[in-house]
Order: structure tokens, then sequence, then C-alpha cells
């Protein structure tokens, strides 16, 4: 692959809605893509699926899509939050998921290109979302990754 894919990540945690919904649309995203596991709790606040859906849309027309693929799994996610296991041990078996997926088959360079990987976590550093974006650079090379 040789065009660049500029790929987005943002966690919605310690954001008011007019801090999120203003970055995103000050960064140019076309698609916010969810990779969170559980999109519908209370804790979601104004990110929960159908609100954020109808947000994007109506305040910057970006569309939105939910894609369990790059979601850790229930079990990997509760022995991390759970059980307090470390993130090395987390990030290994989060990676191997995501390559037994095979998720750079499952997702096009055509929909990461402006896109923004979404999840909970404030800040990239220990979250999937920046692991999901290291490893599609990994599998093609191409992509710039911005967190926002």
């Amino acid at each position: 692959m040789s065009d660049q894919i500029n790929l987005f990540t943002i966690g919605f945690t310690q954001k008011s809605a007019q801090k999120f919904f203003d970055t995103l649309k000050q960064a140019g995203i076309k698609t916010v893509i969810d990779t969170r596991l559980n999109n519908i709790s209370q804790l979601a606040g104004f990110t929960k699926k159908k609100d954020l859906e109808y947000f994007l849309k109506t305040i910057s027309d970006i569309d939105y899509v939910h894609l369990l693929d790059l979601a850790p799994t229930k079990d990997i996610l509760d022995e991390y939050k759970k059980k307090k296991r470390d993130w090395e041990t987390y990030e290994q078996k989060f990676l191997q998921l995501i390559a037994d997926r095979q998720i750079e088959k499952k997702v096009s360079p055509d929909l990461m290109d402006g896109a923004c990987l979404l999840c909970s976590e404030a800040k990239p550093h220990r979250c999937h979302r920046r692991l999901v974006a290291e490893y599609l650079n990994g599998k093609w090379g191409n992509v710039s990754i911005c967190h926002l």
C-alpha cells in the first residue's frame, strides 16, 4: 500500500460533550469507529450508541460505525479491569486476539482513512484503540496515527 492513511483515536472520558465534538469536527473526522465492547451502559453518558450516532451526524455530519472485531473480549477486559492484571498481559492477549481475528482483512483502508477510533480511556497509552491503530500500521505500513 502506498497512499497514506490518516487514522485518529479519541477517548471520551474526562471530556465534555462540547470538547469531544469540537475536537472531532476540528480534526475533520469522517467516521467515528466505536471500538468499545459495551457502548450502551449508563457510564457512556453522551456516547451511548444511539445518542452518539445521532449527535455525530447532527452536529458534524460524521458517520458512526461500531466494530466489535476491534474490541477486547469480555474475558480479556474483565481480567485487566476487575482482576487488576498488568497492562503487558492485557496488551499481549489483545494483540493476539486482533491478529487471530485478522482485523487488517476485516476493515478497509478506505474506511480507516479520516476515521477516528473511539473508546473510553482518556489517554491512549494504556488503551486498546492505540493497539489497533499500531497493529494496522504494522500490517499496512502506511498509517499515520494521531491521538486527539
